[in-house]
């Protein structure tokens, strides 16, 4: 397992929750447990998990999960649950950089960074300079494009946020065939990175990997969702289980096959 799980400087950890559906003990499911994991999103290997709480949320769960990582020279990645000071402060004390999701509940510094990043993509648009690329495929279009400002002068509201160096936005429309007006979107992100756009945009796909790559390889091939294992801890234990069998077969290449066909086989020996 060690050679699979090395991470190397500028490495994409992505941070992420998951709740395990059927594991609830009560009639109205409120009490099925969820865990938050840690996803090299490179390699695409589980480096750690913790349970939440079940009278907490995320927000207390990131940090004991950020203490069992060795995260020197990597870029960890949270969406917005995670935008904390404290996380960042967590964080930047791992000797690595941290890309947050920003949204509306920053208040101040939400506001500043947009009215900082709306006019650097305007004059972009204007110099012919705005990083962008275009997909196409199974009957939908995408255009995205990415900006970033490094004038923390500007943002009084970074104050307190560790050794914040970038903000920016990721815009994205998309567009299927068979609808006649598309959706426009902004997602605004603070680093502590210097980010250039093209290592922004990077960086910002590689974090969808833990839904891609690992929350959806649980529900479909291991049947994640559909597991009623809820006593007590067991049924952190058997994701954690779950975890380490799919690093195992990811790692397996003498049969070049997808996970579920790679258990099959292995079943069969």
């Amino acid at each position: 397992m060690q050679s699979c799980s090395e991470l190397t400087d500028g490495s994409v950890v992505a941070i992420d929750g998951k709740r395990l559906k059927n594991s609830f003990k009560q009639s109205d499911r409120k009490d099925a447990i969820h865990i938050v994991s840690a996803f090299a999103c490179e390699n695409g290997v589980t480096l750690g998990q913790c349970k939440v709480d079940s009278k907490s949320n995320e927000i207390k769960a990131i940090p004991e999960l950020l203490q069992l990582l060795e995260l020197k020279g990597c870029i960890v990645t949270i969406d917005a649950m995670g935008c904390q000071k404290e996380i960042a402060k967590r964080i930047i004390g791992k000797e690595a950089d941290y890309l947050l999701a920003l949204k509306a509940n920053q208040g101040s510094l939400f506001e500043q960074v947009i009215r900082l990043l709306q006019p650097e993509i305007t004059r972009q648009i204007a110099s012919n300079g705005l990083l962008s690329e275009v997909d196409y495929q199974r009957g939908r279009e995408e255009f995205r494009a990415a900006v970033v400002c490094h004038d923390m002068a500007q943002l009084p509201a970074s104050h307190g946020w560790a050794h914040l160096r970038s903000i920016g936005v990721i815009v994205s429309y998309r567009k299927s065939n068979n609808q006649k007006q598309g959706e426009l979107t902004y997602r605004y992100y603070i680093s502590s990175a210097n980010l250039s756009a093209q290592r922004l945009a990077e960086t910002t796909r590689a974090h969808w990997h833990i839904e891609n790559r690992l929350h959806w390889c649980l529900d479909v091939a291991m049947n994640e969702d559909g597991c009623r294992i809820r006593r007590e801890g067991i049924a952190e234990v058997f994701a954690g289980v779950r975890h380490i069998a799919l690093n195992l077969l990811k790692k397996e290449t003498s049969f070049n096959k997808g996970v579920r066909a790679k258990q099959l086989k292995t079943r069969a020996i």
